[in-house]
């Protein structure tokens, strides 16, 4: 069972994010676990400005996903931070180039999951997860969210990401804050679920 964890970062809240999932998937008996990353689109100097070309250096040894590696895949959990409430222009970009292979219902029943990032509390963890999830419909893919059996949903004593749509993590206005450790395990659930749905789909 071949689970692929696909991601896009640019501070490393989704990397971190990522290998929660990832650790979450890899818990499940014979679960062949992978993670690859989106290539990025921004120029070096921007990213120099921004503060974000050290940040990248932390997850530079993670290979770059391909269109291809999606075929081979029976389930993939897609991370993605939110831009403005919908998903990283870099991640649309990668999705945009598997056009030839949505033609030849190459994703069709395989299990897709999203989790995700943002800057504050409302900034678009429902709306960035639920419109990615659009584009897993188009392919034909069974989507895979966070059922309330993961007890972290229900914290109330913290400010946390996560939702029924998906793991997710605040960075903060100026990206300081690291995922917080119940929004690691909600991403940990995630992982495991997705890779317990796509088990009972193979067999």
């Amino acid at each position: 069972m071949k689970i692929r964890v696909v991601f896009y970062s640019m501070y490393g809240h989704i990397w971190r994010m990522a290998e929660a999932v990832a650790e979450g998937a890899r818990g499940y008996a014979g679960a062949d676990v992978t993670i690859h990353q989106v290539p990025e689109l921004v120029p070096e100097e921007a990213l120099r400005r921004v503060g974000a070309l050290d940040a990248r250096a932390q997850f530079a040894h993670i290979p770059f996903a391909t269109p291809e590696l999606l075929v081979d895949a029976d389930g993939i959990i897609f991370g993605c931070p939110t831009r403005f409430g919908s998903m990283a222009a870099q991640m649309r970009n990668f999705l945009d180039q598997t056009g030839q292979f949505w033609f030849k219902n190459a994703f069709v029943n395989k299990v897709g999951s999203v989790f995700t990032s943002t800057a504050t509390q409302h900034g678009g963890h429902e709306t960035t997860i639920t419109g990615f999830h659009a584009n897993l419909l188009h392919y034909g893919m069974i989507v895979v969210g966070v059922p309330y059996t993961c007890t972290e949903l229900f914290e109330m004593s913290e400010i946390t990401g996560g939702s029924p749509y998906g793991a997710g993590t605040l960075a903060g206005g100026d990206g300081s804050r690291l995922p917080s450790e119940n929004e690691l395990k909600i991403a940990r659930f995630q992982g495991r679920h997705v890779a317990e749905i796509t088990a009972k789909l193979i067999r």
